[in-house]
């Protein structure tokens, strides 16, 4: 006869029940319970440079010729044919095309940079900017998910994951690890932030934050019926239920995964709607921030920062904003959107005693052609002022976290076609990134299907000339 639920079962404690099913990783999950680290991980292999990451996420590939790597050989060129080497490209390309935007010299440094980008600019002296970055393919889609999971083909963990599987979080009441993206999905959608085969615990959550309302940005975040009281011990009974499941199947991690976003999303109740709400900032900081929709997911993740959690994705929009195939003027209207926002972003974390701790990424899944995108039906307007997409070389810059402040590493050819001197690979980006939070990239690995993968699969090398 089926063995029924006693007084003494819906009783049974925390600890009991972290005994009975914490096998291999799913103990890690459930650790929550008992507090301490959220996810129990702790995973470094030696002193990290930076406890956290902030990846700003241009989508749609802004261009490197028009941001953070003036050619002035391109406006001398401008209206001459470019010479493709045997590069293809999405697209047919015509002439050289100048970038109609100024650059200056920002810093005791001297970076020059776009007058599109002039507040970000004005921290110069602790960004680290890569112009010799390189992809596989001139598409969104493997591009994408080459820049968020390491491989452009195969279903792979995000890097978000990768880093909160190793790090674990601060907050028990929060994500580890929170994609923000106002209006929508970017294309590829949650593929951008999955865990693949690393425990469910490990995807991001994601939040539309064009959504104004915050019980409404988090989705099923209350109960309608239920008070916190009633839910703590439907939470009680669920709890014993699934403990009497585990101890009889053995390790299972769905189930586990599936426990632990129950155990999230209660706790969460508490703390997501304050670490949210940004209209608790003082009046000044909101002004320094900026409006808009970035400026405000800025504002979320600095204080999503200070409350533990690991690794904050921002992107600027829905679909892929920056990918401008008939107008480059466009990136005005897009840096607008964006630049002080990111620019107060770094002045807040520095204010704060953050930004030493703190590695901020910002980037696109490529850069842009130097030459014009010429008409094609179903593609452009046939404006001709565009850029096609391009994976040979384009720009990123980091700062905070253990890396070099106001320093170049690597250049693109005279038009900022391809990368010419010391390439960075995205391979070689992520060996670094996990290299300045105190990863062996070769060594934080994950044992599936039969072989041990890691982000980097079996590429990358850590670039030390941007590491301080």
């Amino acid at each position: 006869m089926a063995h029924q639920l006693t007084s003494h079962d819906l009783l049974l404690d925390r600890r009991d029940f972290l005994s009975r099913c914490g096998m291999g990783m799913g103990g890690l999950a459930l650790a929550p319970m008992l507090g301490g680290n959220a996810l129990g991980a702790g995973l470094e292999h030696f002193a990290p440079k930076a406890k956290r990451v902030v990846h700003l996420f241009m989508n749609g590939g802004p261009s490197q010729v028009d941001t953070f790597d003036p050619k002035p050989e391109l406006t001398k060129q401008h209206g001459k044919s470019i010479a493709l080497e045997g590069r293809k490209t999405e697209r047919p390309l015509g002439a050289a095309l100048r970038s109609p935007f100024k650059f200056a010299r920002y810093g005791e440094c001297g970076l020059e940079v776009s007058e599109l980008f002039h507040h970000t600019a004005q921290h110069a002296d602790d960004l680290c900017v890569i112009r010799s970055m390189t992809a596989d393919v001139p598409n969104h889609e493997p591009s994408l998910m080459l820049m968020n999971c390491g491989d452009g083909r195969l279903p792979r963990p995000s890097m978000g994951s990768w880093v909160t599987y190793g790090l674990g979080s601060e907050n028990e009441n929060l994500p580890a690890y929170v994609a923000m993206c106002p209006g929508g999905m970017p294309i590829k959608r949650a593929e951008n932030w999955r865990s693949s085969f690393l425990p469910g615990r490990y995807q991001g959550t994601y939040l539309d934050t064009s959504i104004e309302k915050l019980e409404d940005m988090i989705e099923n975040l209350r109960n309608p019926v239920a008070g916190r009281s009633r839910q703590a011990r439907q939470m009680d009974l669920l709890r014993n239920i699934n403990a009497r499941h585990l101890a009889a199947n053995g390790h299972d991690p769905d189930m586990e995964a599936r426990i632990r976003s129950f155990e999230l999303a209660y706790r969460m109740q508490g703390e997501a709607t304050d670490a949210f709400d940004v209209s608790k900032e003082p009046q000044p900081v909101r002004d320094m921030y900026g409006p808009g929709k970035f400026a405000r997911q800025c504002l979320m993740a600095r204080r999503l920062l200070e409350r533990g959690v690991r690794f904050v994705q921002l992107w600027h929009g829905n679909q892929q904003p920056w990918d401008s195939h008939d107008d480059i003027e466009d990136h005005r209207r897009l840096a607008g959107e964006c630049d002080q926002g990111i620019g107060a972003f770094l002045a807040d974390l520095k204010m704060r005693g953050m930004l030493d701790e703190t590695l901020v990424i910002w980037g696109g899944e490529f850069g842009r052609t130097p030459a014009v995108e010429m008409p094609k039906a179903g593609s452009n307007s046939g404006v001709m002022k565009g850029r096609d997409h391009n994976h040979y070389g384009f720009s990123m810059w980091l700062a905070g976290g253990g890396v070099k402040g106001g320093h170049v590493h690597g250049a693109t050819d005279e038009l900022g076609f391809a990368a010419a001197e010391d390439p960075v690979h995205v391979h070689d980006l992520h060996a670094t990134i996990l290299h300045l939070l105190g990863f062996d990239h070769e060594k934080l690995t994950y044992h599936y299907s039969g072989r041990n993968f890691r982000l980097t699969d079996v590429h990358g090398k850590v670039i030390h000339d941007i590491v301080a």
